[in-house]
């Protein structure tokens, strides 16, 4: 089980790196305006993960979904609104486990709560963060 999650997790890489991002990514881009990140969105998804184990393969699938279309923007967690229907809400989504919206929310809640301001930290970025970190626990 544990090479199936590692081929999928370099499979994802793979298709985010050819998913034709403009912006160049660098390790520690958060390292000035809120060092501790990445410590506390590992906490946060240690305990989701802790409390609720599915929430790893829901997670991962989170991503996925996330990241196959249009690249990795976080904008399968946004929800529809009016006349507007979401990436969230496409038919090929519904089945997505509310255990990977929920680690990702309350990883989002955490870097708010303990970075010097909310929103400093993209919701994509935090997607990103908690995939790398279910599949290293």
């Amino acid at each position: 089980m544990g090479a199936g999650i590692r081929i999928l997790a370099a499979a994802l890489l793979a298709l985010a790196a050819v998913g034709g991002a403009t912006a160049q990514l660098r390790q520690g881009y958060y390292s000035a305006s809120c060092p501790n990140v990445e410590a506390i969105v590992q906490a946060a998804v240690a305990l989701k993960v802790q409390q609720t184990p599915v929430a790893v393969g829901a997670t991962v699938r989170l991503f996925f979904h996330d990241c196959f279309v249009q690249g990795c923007d976080a904008s399968v967690i946004i929800v529809s609104s009016g006349n507007n229907t979401a990436e969230k809400d496409h038919v090929s989504n519904l089945s997505l486990a509310g255990d990977g919206f929920d680690t990702v929310i309350k990883a989002k809640a955490a870097v708010d709560t303990q970075c010097p301001s909310p929103n400093l930290v993209s919701c994509a970025d935090i997607l990103t963060m908690a995939t790398r970190d279910v599949i290293g626990l």
